[in-house]
């Protein structure tokens, strides 16, 4: 027997592979498939099952396409509802992989159908369990994704985690191993730990969500406090989980098409989102006007679609050489398939051509200590809110870059910072500035992080200041 996690950190996500005497599983696999067909190959097995824990809604599984190319039945927990060809298990159900079986443990909670798969190894010992959303390292899946105003509420939903977990998951001996859908960074749950992998025991300990002596109320409570509103794209995803996608290879092969600074102005012109995805570093030294930064090295399908609201709008992309199909999966994996070329040779085309570039202009931290005194007022940290809470600039305004589009006409006419944890959603908030024609602001080198090593006042929690 053979337990593999796929992690992806950019979506901290993990699908996993499992090979037991020829045969083989995927759990909640990405959409690009073509690595679970190549592993299977290479260890001569036969990919036998999909499993999935739910309609996942971070991002867009590769269930279908897996499905068609090998055959495998796609497998559902009960109260799933898809519209293409599933097998929806009952609650109980075993599955036979090789020498082991696969149980079928229904844990309703982050969502109805939400599902844990229980392997029991060829001693018949209950080994492992996949626990999707339900259970993660740390906490347990926000219960606020599937509630339908006439139905469920995300109380009520809660209440079914802490049934799901009390009667399915706790009562298993504390040397199961917990492989979970998600790590840290993922805005399906608050408070996960660092590590992907974990013994059911030391999550007893651990997770605040597992406490023996939890009271319903106390659980409902502590798991809906302080929930951040859940991204745009997560309806989206979870419509094409549940109805079905076009196949990536399609995507990709639309996405392909290298275009010259010509017709790249030309496609522009008409309405394409102009992404640009390069460096943090190379986005400020030169980029094209009206262009949106968000890089590849970073949470860039998450913050993708966070900020782009209209999934359909055409996508057309300024990407370092060579990642250009890097660039195409990773958006398909939240959704975003209408991706139509890239600039052929990049930046430097651009300006080869006579095209114009602007820049952003950026300064140290020791820049903004000596302007302290006269910005004081004039300082906008683009963290979360919880990340402000925890520790800010005196007298800085937080502004979290989730909601800056609709906090823009709040922003002073006089020059002001801009500063994030390190420099990634900083640009990213310079990059929508600036396409809304505000020019007017430094953003701070190295943002909270060199802030933290200057002689700036600081201070942790107070009522919070919000544009």
């Amino acid at each position: 027997m053979v337990i593999e996690q796929i992690y992806t950190g950019c979506l901290a996500q993990g699908a996993y592979y499992i090979h037991s005497d020829g045969e083989a599983a995927i759990i909640d696999p990405l959409r690009e498939v073509n690595p679970y067909l190549k592993k299977a190959e290479e260890d001569g097995v036969k990919i036998k099952y999909v499993f999935e824990t739910h309609f996942h809604a971070d991002f867009v599984s590769g269930h279908i396409t897996l499905a068609e190319k090998t055959g495998a039945p796609i497998i559902y927990g009960p109260n799933a509802n898809p519209s293409f060809d599933a097998h929806v298990a009952k609650d109980g159900e075993i599955f036979q992989l090789g020498n082991i079986k696969i149980k079928v443990l229904h844990t309703p909670g982050h969502t109805m159908e939400s599902t844990t798969y229980l392997l029991i190894d060829q001693q018949g010992r209950e080994h492992a369990i996949f626990t999707g959303d339900t259970l993660f390292l740390g906490d347990v899946g926000r219960p606020d994704l599937a509630q339908k105003s006439d139905d469920l509420t995300m109380e009520d939903l809660a209440g079914y985690s802490f049934d799901s977990l009390r009667n399915k998951i706790m009562p298993l001996p504390d040397d199961v191993i917990v492989y979970p859908a998600h790590g840290a960074g993922s805005a399906c749950g608050k408070n996960m730990m660092k590590e992907t992998v974990d013994t059911l025991g030391n999550q007893k300990q651990m997770n605040y969500a597992l406490r023996a002596d939890m009271t319903k109320e106390e659980f409902i409570k502590e798991v809906t406090d302080g929930l951040e509103a859940p991204p745009a794209y997560f309806p989206l995803n979870v419509k094409m989980n549940k109805e079905g996608y076009e196949d990536i290879d399609k995507v990709i092969s639309t996405g392909m098409k290298a275009l010259s600074p010509r017709e790249f102005e030309l496609i522009a012109n008409e309405g394409s989102l102009m992404l640009d995805v390069r460096s943090p570093f190379d986005f400020a030294t030169g980029h094209i006007p009206n262009s949106i930064f968000i890089g590849l090295d970073g949470s860039f399908a998450p913050w993708v679609g966070e900020l782009i609201v209209d999934v359909k709008q055409p996508i057309i992309l300024i990407v370092p050489e060579g990642r250009e199909e890097e660039a195409i999966t990773r958006l398909s994996r939240v959704g975003f398939d209408n991706t139509i070329g890239y600039l052929s040779e990049g930046i430097d085309a651009w300006e080869e051509a006579g095209k114009e570039v602007e820049t952003v202009d950026r300064v140290s931290v020791s820049k903004l200590e000596e302007d302290y005194a006269q910005f004081r007022e004039r300082i906008f940290d683009v963290r979360r809110e919880s990340e402000y809470l925890s520790e800010h600039i005196e007298s800085a305004q937080n502004a979290p870059l989730s909601n800056l589009s609709n906090q823009l006409s709040k922003l002073p006419e006089q020059k002001f910072y801009l500063h994030c944890a390190g420099g990634y959603r900083s640009m990213i908030a310079s990059s929508i500035l600036k396409s809304r024609g505000y020019h007017n602001f430094y953003e701070v080198q190295g943002g909270f992080k060199a802030i933290k090593e200057s002689k700036l006042p600081r201070t942790d929690y107070v009522c919070p200041t919000t544009l």
